[in-house]
């Protein structure tokens, strides 16, 4: 067994605890840990002028990340939804706002339509299983994210990518290879923290205080 094989069996041993633990932790939080999030997420998190934000749509147990984005929106910046391009096997981001018309894609997940305009995220807000103190993510398996985050990072240019979790999905240690790609950010219903270049300039960073006077999470 190569180390690829070793990582990939030690992931699939993991996946079925934090599974479990996320439907815990999603039972015992309630509704409100997403509006949490999003003033832990809006008081410490930079967000630039001009950058453009990507969420998901929450399913099942994943953490609810629709109170930041309808935030990030009222406050004038541009919003997006990923779908998967399965002929490319690709995350693709397309425009969304608020009340915007959406289908159901592939895996019956709402999504934008195909006449929103395609964008270039340069905050990515990454659902997962499990995250540990290092940064790194466990995620469902397909590789969607970290191919979309590799591709965005060799690109050029800023991108963030934050994982959005419960804080009971932390775990001692997150198997990794060559291919997994770091979050820079963790933000839960009880803080936000900061990984490797993101902690050592969290310090200089421009505060999101205009976006934390807006407070719409209906």
């Amino acid at each position: 067994m190569n180390n690829s094989d070793a990582v990939c069996k030690a992931k699939n041993a993991l996946r079925e605890y934090a599974g479990a633990r996320r439907r815990f932790a999603h039972r015992m939080t309630g509704p409100g840990a997403g509006v949490r999030a999003a003033d832990h997420f809006l008081a410490n998190v930079p967000v630039v002028p001009g950058a453009i934000v990507s969420g998901y749509w929450p399913i099942r147990e994943e953490f609810d990340v629709m109170p930041i984005l309808r935030r990030i929106a009222s406050a004038g910046y541009i919003c997006a939804l990923p779908y998967i391009d399965k002929k490319r096997h690709v995350l693709v981001f397309r425009a969304w706002r608020p009340g915007v018309e959406m289908i159901r894609g592939p895996f019956q997940i709402p999504e934008p339509t195909a006449e929103a305009a395609v964008v270039r995220p340069t905050i990515l807000l990454t659902p997962l299983l499990a995250y540990d103190s290092a940064g790194f993510r466990l995620g469902y398996g397909g590789g969607y994210y970290d191919g979309a985050l590799a591709c965005l990072r060799a690109a050029g240019g800023p991108v963030m990518a934050i994982g959005m979790a419960f804080a009971e999905q932390m775990v001692e240690h997150v198997p990794h290879g060559d291919m997994d790609e770091k979050l820079d950010w963790i933000v839960t219903e009880r803080s936000a923290m900061p990984f490797g270049a993101a902690r050592d300039a969290a310090s200089d960073d421009i505060s999101s205080e205009d976006i934390m006077d807006d407070k719409d999470d209906a």
